[in-house]
């Protein structure tokens, strides 16, 4: 899916936002492997990440010739900062409608509007898609991001209590949010 849009930052820069490509790979992992260093509220330790730069480069491809996938990367004077997805949840007619969201920023870029521009994004692509609902898991101790989802029209549906499983801080709760678009 093709997405390409020039956002102005809080601190006055320009930050990208544009659909990966296979050319993106090695500077996409990197950055996965690196937000996921800084904060334990995303779902895998770096230790668990296996991917190849191979493999990212094909999933890139897959998705940006997906008419229903997308990968987008947030790019700031020429480096990528931030990754943010949506997929489908199912192929079949029942769960077609429904896509999932998920996104990581570098943490020295956090409150600079890049997690709104990429939420916003990935909902354009999605209603692109034909996408009826847009769905996510947070840990309930992001507040921060909670606060963000909601600003854009998400709404909380439900609570896991054991829903993650943290190595720092044991079982924490994910809570449940959708859009409808």
């Amino acid at each position: 899916m093709f997405y390409r849009k020039t956002v102005t930052l809080k601190d006055g820069r320009t930050c990208l936002i544009r659909h990966g490509t296979e050319a993106d790979a090695a500077a996409a992992l990197a950055n996965f492997i690196r937000t996921h260093e800084e904060t334990d509220f995303l779902a895998s330790y770096p230790d668990e990440i296996t991917y190849t730069e191979e493999q990212e480069a094909k999933m890139l491809k897959d998705k940006a010739e997906s008419p229903w996938d997308a990968e987008l990367l947030a790019e700031v004077d020429g480096r990528i900062v931030g990754l943010a997805g949506i997929d489908r949840i199912g192929a079949r007619e029942k769960a077609r409608h429904r896509a999932n969201f998920g996104i990581s920023i570098e943490k020295a870029y956090w409150g600079l509007g890049i997690g709104r521009a990429l939420t916003q994004a990935c909902l354009a692509c999605a209603r692109e898609a034909g996408y009826v609902q847009v769905e996510l898991d947070v840990v309930a101790e992001n507040t921060n991001a909670i606060a963000l989802y909601e600003s854009e029209g998400f709404k909380e549906y439900g609570r896991n209590p054991l829903g993650f499983r943290s190595r720092v801080s044991g079982f924490c709760e994910l809570v449940l949010m959708r859009r409808e678009l």
